[in-house]
């Protein structure tokens, strides 16, 4: 054979009749036509007990001492050095003082399990036994930019692919006319890191997610011009992947095409499903009322998590919703006065997170979706600026409920004050893997390789957590 010339080159220069007849069978197997299309749908190594996953992620660091972890101890040595504090501390030396703050809430027990909640999730308390309680948790970074990363990523730098690139990788996408993996903010913006959050990473551009917008159209530039029909626009991307689909027969090396081909023909069928989804005109008074969209605290925050829900109805695999915008109070980041901010971001995320936990279970959805609520870490015991609590790694607390998780339970604890996880510690790399369990996918073997290595989410750590799993 000449070199530098393919099978194709050959067949293409010879003009040979048959090679037409055999040009789809060859694209398909070489990746370059649908059937390499990234996002289809592809089977899980074992039998899922969810499908999709609602992230309910708020940003900025909650305080678990004041939320879902109540310490007598510390309203005992309020005011007082507590005997916990560690050299390696240091860090929070500032602002932050080793004095103990109690909660300004009052806790009481709910649901047959008798969980600990705080006063400000009402609505929330409800579904105590549709919650297990991960009071456990711990992370490596007290910085909101690494934090988030490793909370999204599995790893404190930039460069990773996210959860939800890992998911839509491994599993592919169950619709045809929406993104897999869809992000949804808050009104005040993006967190820290902005799109790395949910980047793709090293995987293909495909997997990235897509953030979709609270008003106006979901994706910027998405519909088209009002002087293109759908039947001109349609000849456009006809015209588009015949050129691209010639480009890749006489380039069969550059894969990337197949992807773009695949983009193009999701965008323009997006345009129509995405603006339908996204469309709650159609929803009753009593769901906007039942998500607080009438009410300016809550509606915006309740109608992302009503379109979480329209989103998991239309086969989305991996939704991840922002409660804190931007940086400080604008966030979950109680640097200066933690009663007027969680008072603040609890009245807006309480309905909205109990109607989306109702909504799924007279739906029967939540029996195959997975909701995760947590942030990047937690906050410290001891005060800061008088009445504010500094970021806190060493312990925190988070919950899932659904896709086949034990309801009415709590794993793990921290110590007396809350300081550090000491019982059935809970990694993030172990949150991962149980996750990626519930979806069928084993976090040991969904690898990709770049760079000469196989990488995973988890790294090289992490262990499934069989005690959450029903």
């Amino acid at each position: 054979m000449t070199a530098g010339l393919t099978r194709r080159h050959i067949l293409q220069q010879a003009g040979a009749g048959f090679g037409g007849l055999a040009l789809q069978s060859l694209l398909g197997a070489d990746g370059v036509l649908s059937s390499a299309n990234p996002m289809a749908p592809r089977a899980p190594l074992f039998a899922p007990k969810a499908k999709s996953v609602i992230f309910l992620f708020m940003y900025g660091g909650p305080s678990h001492v004041d939320l879902f972890d109540p310490k007598p101890a510390l309203a005992k040595w309020h005011g007082q050095p507590i005997p916990l504090w560690k050299k390696e501390d240091s860090f929070m030396v500032g602002k932050t003082k080793n004095v103990a703050m109690k909660s300004p809430y009052k806790f009481a027990k709910h649901g047959d399990a008798g969980i600990d909640m705080a006063e400000v999730y009402p609505n929330l308390a409800r579904h105590a036994d549709d919650l297990c309680m991960i009071r456990s948790m711990h992370a490596e970074s007290n910085n909101h930019g690494p934090a988030l990363f490793q909370m999204n990523s599995g790893f404190i730098q930039a460069g990773r692919p996210s959860m939800g690139s890992w998911v839509t990788y491994g599993l592919g996408s169950e619709s045809d006319n929406l993104p897999a993996f869809v992000v949804l903010l808050d009104k005040l913006g993006a967190p820290v890191n902005g799109a790395l959050n949910w980047s793709n990473g090293f995987m293909p551009a495909a997997y990235q997610g897509v953030p979709f917008r609270s008003s106006g159209e979901p994706i910027a530039y998405l519909t088209p011009p009002k002087n293109v029909s759908a039947s001109q626009q349609r000849a456009r991307l006809d015209l588009l992947k015949q050129w691209n689909t010639e480009y890749a027969v006489a380039n069969p090396a550059e894969s990337s095409l197949a992807a773009r081909i695949n983009a193009y023909e999701l965008a323009f069928r997006m345009q129509m499903s995405a603006t339908e989804c996204t469309d709650l005109k159609g929803e009753s008074s009593a769901v906007r009322q039942m998500y607080g969209l009438d009410h300016p605290t809550s509606a915006h925050f309740g109608k992302n998590c009503l379109l979480a829900r329209r989103l998991v109805e239309r086969g989305v695999r991996f939704v991840q919703v922002y409660s804190g915008g931007n940086e400080g109070p604008k966030a979950w980041d109680a640097h200066d006065d933690l009663k007027r901010n969680h008072d603040l971001h609890c009245a807006e995320t309480d309905g909205p997170i109990a109607a989306l936990l109702d909504d799924l279970k007279i739906s029967g959805l939540l029996d195959t979706t997975l909701v995760v609520w947590g942030g990047e870490f937690g906050r410290s015991p001891v005060a800061e600026n008088g009445k504010g609590r500094d970021h806190h790694p060493k312990g925190f607390t988070m919950w899932m409920a659904g896709g086949g998780i034990k309801g009415g339970m709590i794993h793990g604890a921290t110590d007396e004050f809350g300081y550090a996880a000491i019982e059935n510690r809970v990694s993030v790399p172990d949150l991962h893997a149980t996750i990626l369990h519930q979806l069928g996918l084993d976090h040991e073997q969904l690898t990709y390789r770049f760079t000469g290595r196989d990488y995973r989410l988890t790294d090289v750590s992490g262990d499934v957590v069989r005690e959450l799993l029903a």
